[in-house]
């Protein structure tokens, strides 16, 4: 199998063009290739797919196996690897994913700015259960597995996000907190979990616990969810730089229901290669 490696703030993904490999065949092994000591090592597989709504069709596999709706990491790094490959020609290319068509663009500077839909604040369209009231911004949620209480807002970006605003994340044991908040009851489809410290009015840090693949150095989506939220809770005014783990995001949202969220960020090929199946 023909693979190549990109990744985007850190965040990793191994890249295969189903146009010439079977998707099943390579997804039964997806464990084995995303381990990081026995197999290529990445947070999960995106596939270049065929697409009768777009002009391309973008799948995803978390490291666990499981299958993600989209992520906002990966879907800049597949429109740089789709022109690379010639798939496709313009600048501005239409992406079909699990949370609807997307449009990523390259920009003159290298960076690929990403149109990612409206945010889903709806707690039916999360999903969320329990909560006192839709939508939910700054809800208690007691975890019953460590007895803890956390103040939470979720937004879906076509995947659920469940942020959480705190004094100081690099205080923040993620991968303690992380795994009992994604499987919690609230989130009958588990959740992304991200932990956020306000720098500035306009600058904030993320860290974020990856539904099905754990702590990763960065999450489109999940960055994307936390401007919003941030905004939903008076914290920021229609834009802010989010500093990640890996890198740095900027996301743009004007506040209002109907208008789409904006990301803009990197994205760079790290090696590529074969790997027996």
């Amino acid at each position: 199998m023909h693979f190549v490696k990109w990744q985007a703030c850190g965040n990793d993904f191994v890249f295969v063009n189903g146009f010439e490999e079977k998707l099943e065949e390579v997804t039964k092994h997806t464990k084995e290739i995303c381990d990081r000591h026995f197999g290529i090592g990445a947070d999960g597989i995106i596939f270049v797919l065929p697409s009768d709504k777009a002009d391309l069709r973008m799948r995803i596999f978390n490291a666990d196996g499981s299958e993600a709706e989209m992520c906002g990491n990966g879907i800049r790094a597949f429109a740089k690897w789709a022109h690379e490959l010639g798939l496709v020609k313009e600048k501005r290319i239409s992406v079909e994913t699990g949370a609807g068509i997307l449009y990523p663009e390259l920009e003159e500077d290298g960076l690929v700015k990403v149109d990612m839909g409206k945010p889903h604040l709806d707690a039916k369209e999360i999903p969320t259960v329990g909560f006192s009231k839709s939508p939910v911004i700054d809800e208690t949620l007691s975890n019953e597995k460590n007895g803890k209480s956390y103040q939470v807002t979720c937004v879906s970006m076509g995947n659920p996000h469940c942020v959480i605003f705190v004094d100081d994340a690099e205080a923040v044991d993620v991968a303690g907190e992380g795994p009992n908040l994604e499987t919690d009851p609230h989130f009958p489809k588990k959740t992304n979990v991200e932990f956020v410290e306000q720098l500035s009015p306009s600058h904030l840090r993320m860290r974020v616990w990856e539904r099905g693949t754990g702590i990763t150095m960065a999450c489109g989506t999940g960055t994307c969810a936390t401007v919003v939220a941030a905004i939903l809770n008076g914290k920021v005014s229609g834009r802010a730089d989010v500093t990640l783990d890996g890198g740095e995001l900027h996301i743009e949202w004007d506040g209002s229901p109907e208008s789409h969220v904006f990301m803009t960020g990197p994205a760079k090929k790290v090696f590529e290669g074969e790997y027996p199946l």
